[in-house]
């Protein structure tokens, strides 16, 4: 940092070579020149950190040039030396005029103060709109959350009426109740749960242990055996008819979710009779066979999970 200041300029001239009063200013002009030179490059390299140093750095000498500039000044004018030996002295008579002149003076009265101006008004605090914006968005949001809650507490809770009614049917029956991951899997790894918890081996699966998987090849393959059956109620997600194959296909190998058409085909190719709880009462699925079969319990929810139909596993009660 540039430490030379403005009152290191050269002092003014001696006696010997006194400055005219034309000269001093000149000179008085091109010091303050070069410091406003010297000021400029120093504020123009000063980093974000320096700044605030550099400006009173800067400040310092501005003042210190303009009081040695004053003192200068003051001395040409005031520091000329002794009256020149021309000039008269100042006659007794004339003295005693003056003095005679100011005994009849007469003194008047000073004039009155001129009244106190007004106190300015106190300058009004700057507005910060920002934070108005935010208090405004804020309370925008509490307007929001307050309503949503309020129309809350009208509407009908779904959830809560159908698990009461589900949990008096579990509760007559004696079942309790195993979740399955919402994954579109549901309905499948639900019966896989009752056929193993059930012990129940269906010739379907050829000894194989139940999964969500193989089920969903067992319902695919005998929806195919049995397309007379099955075609006329196969659709698109549309509504509209599509063909078996496809739909099949879309069961075999992805996460598509099984319903009525799916638990139809698993009750008879497991030989087993399915029964689904709903809100609305106990929804019976029988196979067409003369064998005994045993019973699986599911559970059915409409409104239950965020992602719409789910179906769980009902373990305990009457096989």
């Amino acid at each position: 940092m540039d430490t030379t200041t403005a009152s290191s300029a050269p002092p003014a001239p001696t006696a010997a070579g006194a400055e005219t009063l034309d000269e001093l200013h000149a000179r008085h002009r091109r010091e303050k020149k070069d410091l406003q030179g010297r000021i400029t490059n120093k504020k123009k390299n000063a980093s974000k950190k320096t700044r605030r140093g550099v400006n009173d750095e800067c400040a310092a000498m501005e003042r210190d040039l303009a009081e040695r500039q004053a003192l200068e000044l003051g001395a040409l004018h005031g520091g000329g030396g002794s009256r020149a030996d021309g000039e008269s002295e100042v006659e007794e008579d004339g003295v005693d005029a003056v003095a005679d002149g100011l005994a009849g003076t007469t003194i008047a009265p000073a004039p009155a103060p001129a009244p106190n101006p007004a106190p300015a008004p106190a300058a009004q605090p700057k507005r910060n709109r920002q934070k108005e914006r935010l208090a405004r968005r804020a309370a925008e949001q509490e307007a929001l959350v307050a309503s949503a809650a309020a129309e809350a507490s009208t509407m009908t809770d779904h959830r809560g009426a159908e698990r009461k009614a589900l949990a008096a049917t579990l509760a007559t029956h004696g079942l309790t109740e195993h979740e399955i991951p919402p994954d579109g899997h549901c309905l499948f790894s639900a019966v896989a749960d009752q056929l193993i918890t059930r012990l129940i081996a269906p010739k379907a699966l050829n000894g194989a242990r139940a999964t969500a998987g193989l089920l969903r090849n067992v319902a695919a393959d005998y929806m195919l055996a049995h397309a007379e059956t099955f075609a006329p109620f196969v659709t698109a997600e549309d509504g509209e008819p599509t063909g078996l194959e496809a739909y099949v296909e879309r069961i075999r190998n992805t996460a598509e979710w099984g319903g009525q058409l799916e638990l139809q085909a698993l009750a008879e190719a497991c030989e087993a009779e399915i029964v689904v709880v709903r809100r609305e009462g106990e929804h019976v699925i029988k196979p067409k066979t003369e064998n005994e079969v045993r019973r699986l319990w599911l559970a059915y929810y409409v409104h239950g999970f965020g992602l719409g139909e789910h179906y769980n596993s009902l373990r305990g009660g009457k096989a």
